[in-house]
Order: C-alpha cells, then sequence, then structure tokens
C-alpha cells in the first residue's frame, strides 16, 4: 500500500486591496498598497506584481513613503507593529512593536524621528487617539516602541478621517458631526460641531477629511454627499466654510491636488469628480469606473491619480482625468452561488464577480484575467430589486463550450440557459444558444460529457431541476446555408424517476453511463440508448454530491 500524502495548503491571494490608501513611489513608477498582511508593489506601466512585502501577521493598515529615504516605506499592522522596508529590493530593514493595534499611520517630513498611528483606548470599548510614535535609530532589526505621545482623543478609526495640515502644522480629525483641529506649535485645540441634520433634511455626520497643503483650508466630506471647505478654523467662532454638492451619497474620500488648485472627491457612484479651486466650482468627472471609490491618492509629482474600489479594483488615472491603467484582484461577490470552477483552458478559477459577471481569476499572479458578462443587462444599484443572478456554471473538458444558467424570481420563475463557444480568434467566449425556461422550476445541477476524445456531434450536457426531471441537451448541425451559426443546442431526452426532485448528475469516466441522484436515490443511465440501468439507495438523507 503507498501512504495517503500530506495535504499542502497554499495561500494563492485574493485579499483586498482597498484597505489603505494606496502611495506611489517617487517618479510615479511604483504604486504601493495594502493587500491582507502583505504590502503588494505594482508597475504602473505594466500592471504587474514587481514586489511582494511579507512580514505583517495580521492586516497592513497603512503604508507611507519613509520621508527621509524615499525609497524607503514604512508599514503598519493590526499586529502592533510598525516596519521599514526598502521596497525595491523587498528587504525588510527594521521592525518596531508598539504593542497596540495600529488602525491608521501617518509620516511626515516635519517629524523625522516619529510617526502617528492611531490605537485603541486602554480600557475603553471603541475609542481610539491618535499618538505619536517615537522609531529610535539604534542598531538592530528588532526595536521597541513605547514611547508615545498623545496628540487626539476621541477619533475615528478610519484613517481617512484624519488628516496633517501645511506641512505638519496641525492636523484636523472628524468624527460623527465633530471636527477637531490642533495646532502643534501654539499647542491649541479648536473643537467645532454641526446639527446632525438641517432643515432640508441634509445628513451633516463627517465621513472624511483632506487638508491643502499651502493653505489654511480643510475640506471635509458628509453623509448626505456634500463638501465643505473650512477656513479661518484657527478662530473657535470666527470660522467659514463653503459648501460644494454634487454626490447624491455619502461621500468617501477626498484628496487635494500637489499644489491645492484642485480637489478630488469620490462616492459611491463610481465617479472620480475633479473640483477646480476658486473658479466658482468648476468641476470635471471621470464616470463609469466600476464601483465605489474607497481611497483617491496622488502622486508625488501630481502626473497620476490612484482610485482604490469596493470590488478590489485600482484604477490608475492621468491627471488630465484619463483612464490610464486598471489593476483588478478577486472580486468579493455578494454570493458565489455558481461555486468555484475551473476553467479547463486557463486554469483559472471561475466564479461569480460583478453582478451578472463571471470573473477568471489566476491563481499564480493574484489577477483577474478577465470578466464575462453572462446576463447582458445593466444592473441597478438598488436595494429590494429583484434582478437576474447567475447561479450555475460548468465547462466543457477542453474548456471549448460554457454552459450557464441564470434565474430571476419575481411573480414567477425566470430561467435561462446560455451555451457559450471559444471563439480563438477573439480569444472570448460568444453567446451560441438562449434557452428560456429549460426547466419548470430551479436548476440543480448540470454536467457535460466529459471525454477529452469526443467531438461537437457527441457532446451532451445534462442539467438536473427540482421539476423532477433531468434533461440532455445535444448539438444540432443547421443545414440552412443563410442561419447566422451552424450549431446550436437542443433537447434531445428527457428523464425521471417516481417524480423525485433531481438532485445531482455525473457522467462515468468513459462517458458511457450517467448518474442522476433523485433525493435518496441514485440512477444510472446507458448514455447511447437512455435505459436505465440500475439505481442504489442512499438512506437516510439527500445526496448532496457526487463524482467519479
Amino acid at each position: 500500500m503507498v501512504a495517503p500524502a500530506a495535504l499542502r495548503v497554499v495561500r494563492c491571494g485574493g485579499r483586498a486591496m482597498h484597505g489603505a490608501r494606496a502611495v506611489f513611489s517617487v517618479g510615479a513608477r511604483f504604486l504601493l498598497c495594502a493587500s491582507g498582511d502583505f504590502v503588494k508593489m505594482y508597475s504602473v506601466a505594466t500592471e504587474e506584481l514587481v514586489q511582494l512585502l511579507r512580514g505583517h501577521s495580521d492586516l497592513v493598515t497603512g503604508v507611507q513613503l519613509a520621508p527621509h529615504n524615499r525609497l524607503q516605506l514604512y508599514s503598519s499592522s493590526l499586529d502592533g507593529t510598525i516596519k521599514l522596508w526598502d521596497f525595491t529590493d523587498g528587504i525588510l530593514i527594521k521592525t518596531f512593536t508598539v504593542g497596540y493595534q495600529l488602525l491608521a499611520l501617518y509620516a511626515l517630513p516635519s517629524s523625522e524621528d516619529s510617526v502617528f498611528v492611531i490605537i485603541p483606548k486602554s480600557g475603553e470599548r471603541d475609542t481610539f487617539q491618535l499618538v505619536s510614535v517615537k522609531l529610535t535609530k539604534a542598531a538592530g532589526q528588532d526595536m521597541e516602541a513605547k514611547e508615545l505621545s498623545v496628540v487626539l482623543e476621541g477619533v475615528d478609526a478610519s484613517p481617512k478621517c484624519t488628516a496633517f495640515g501645511r506641512e505638519g502644522e496641525y492636523v484636523a480629525s472628524v468624527k460623527d458631526v465633530n471636527l477637531q483641529v490642533y495646532f502643534f506649535k501654539q499647542k491649541q485645540l479648536n473643537r467645532f460641531s454641526l446639527r446632525a441634520t438641517n432643515k432640508k433634511g441634509g445628513n451633516n455626520v463627517f465621513t472624511c477629511v483632506a487638508c491643502h497643503p499651502q493653505e489654511d483650508c480643510i475640506a471635509t466630506g458628509h453623509a448626505d454627499g456634500k463638501i465643505r471647505l473650512w477656513r479661518n478654523f484657527n478662530h473657535k467662532k470666527e470660522y467659514t466654510f463653503s459648501t460644494l454638492h454634487w454626490h447624491h451619497d455619502k461621500v468617501l474620500d477626498l484628496a487635494f491636488s500637489l499644489e491645492g488648485t484642485s480637489l478630488l472627491s469620490g462616492g459611491v457612484e463610481s465617479v472620480l469628480v475633479q473640483w477646480h479651486c476658486g473658479s466658482d466650482c468648476k468641476r470635471d468627472f471621470l464616470p463609469r469606473l466600476g464601483s465605489a471609490i474607497e481611497y483617491v491618492s496622488i502622486s508625488s509629482d501630481g502626473t497620476f491619480y490612484c482610485t482604490s474600489h469596493t470590488d478590489n479594483r485600482i484604477t490608475i488615472i492621468n491627471s488630465n482625468l484619463r483612464f490610464s491603467k486598471t489593476i483588478q484582484g478577486l472580486i468579493k461577490a455578494r454570493d458565489v452561488k455558481t461555486g468555484l470552477v475551473v476553467d479547463p483552458r486557463t486554469k483559472a478559477l471561475v466564479l461569480n464577480g460583478e453582478p451578472g459577471h463571471l470573473q477568471f481569476y489566476c491563481l499564480q499572479s493574484d489577477k483577474q484575467l478577465y470578466s464575462l458578462d453572462i446576463v447582458q443587462q445593466e444592473y441597478i444599484h438598488q436595494a429590494g430589486l429583484n434582478q437576474s443572478d447567475l447561479v450555475r456554471v460548468a465547462f466543457s473538458a477542453q474548456g471549448k463550450w460554457l454552459a450557464t444558467v441564470e434565474e430571476r424570481e419575481e411573480t414567477d420563475l425566470e430561467l435561462q440557459l446560455k451555451l457559450w463557444f471559444f471563439d480563438e480568434e477573439t480569444q472570448s467566449f460568444k453567446l451560441n444558444t438562449r434557452i428560456s425556461m429549460p426547466h419548470e422550476d430551479h436548476i440543480t445541477a448540470m454536467c457535460f460529457r466529459d471525454t477529452d476524445e469526443m467531438e461537437d456531434d457527441s457532446l451532451m450536457l445534462v442539467t438536473t431541476g427540482r421539476d423532477c426531471v433531468f434533461k440532455v441537451w445535444v448539438i444540432l448541425e443547421d443545414t440552412d446555408p443563410e442561419a447566422q451559426q451552424s450549431l446550436s443546442w437542443s433537447c434531445d431526452f428527457v428523464g425521471s424517476y417516481h417524480s423525485y426532485q433531481a438532485t445531482n448528475c455525473c457522467f462515468s469516466e468513459d462517458g458511457s453511463l450517467l448518474a442522476v441522484s433523485f433525493e435518496e436515490t441514485v440512477t444510472v443511465w446507458d448514455s447511447s440508448t437512455w435505459d436505465l440501468k440500475c439505481t442504489f439507495c442512499h438512506p437516510p438523507g439527500k445526496i448532496r454530491f457526487m463524482c467519479t
């Protein structure tokens, strides 16, 4: 006997890339972003992953270029450490152990031997502080960083709710309906509060903050989509603010351009808005960016913008608001109803992606290869709407054919079975056959006859349904010379067993037999004659899965 080999589990990726604000290297050659407990470095020119910084044992919450050596990078993590990297060579230089969960990181040129972090306040639940952490320059790779100085109490845990202004002269922090501004030299703290709602029903809760790089101006985003520009805030009573409004929902992030001549904003509308300061609220738009914008970043030379999105996408944009590149990671779908399927052609993992789409995700490169629009209908982002959902996927043995099932439940169930053919010329799947209501109830499983040697004329697809039948679909050749396509799929056989629900199906290795489970019973059928050969009973529960 041969002893079974030990199971080896390898982590391939898929973590979110929108957990912290991404940063550009000097010259905008590289983009560095947090991804789970890694820091990833991508080439801006090619979108390729060129460096993976491993070392943290928990989620990375902040990445910042070292202010006095732009070839080095600080990263913070929930593991309680700050790490200093030579990111071009992927070398860990130092680890500073702070001892608290670190929720955000800020590194300023004006603070040579310290950084700022947000940490939980000891002994108080859901209360956070902004503190300064002194980083020792002593020799050694592992250092204790226990010298902490509290700057602000009662701050929000989100990194986008705290920002430093005018070369680190002051820090602004927002939480709920309160704005705090602390001036370091004067050691002066000013607090400003808004009403939770106004007379017109607006929601004044703060969502994010950004500070002008050269002027005393603070921009704040709000839950009702408004942006406020605060000035003269060094006086508690004489402060002023003006209002900008385009977003219909909460503003998710703000960023001033390098010179402060424009302000960038993003939200759930998937639109990057560029506000031109001092020109009567003139604005430009870059729409259709795919999903809600979580973070906005700007390169140090002002040539590129970067938006991080909730669908695990990073978009690189030229400063003239022209789309440049996109880095798409694994999309976290609301519900992976298709399960995990492997494309025989590319070896990509295939599963639900954007609503109505299949994503083809490469495990080796931790990137999405492409997305296939199955439903081919505009998805409306509105709660309570019943929209078509992709629920089943199957590939033929060579990946030449793809079968998909989509369903929509309104008053009655709507089903669509679609067969897709891989076009070698375009290197993508094209819709070949659309079958409405292939079953009278939900489709529970489907499979192709997986014999590699078989040609199209012997290829079969089997579907099982809650309508108590299984159906066999085969390819027919259209002899009409004016037909748009020569091949299409049609039902060849319908089978059932004692009016039980059909739940699973699979072919034998040589394709000569088909096994179909009907609740607690497995039935075996001859695939050439469709005679029932035998049955196996499996009490006391329904059969959940079958394979050969």
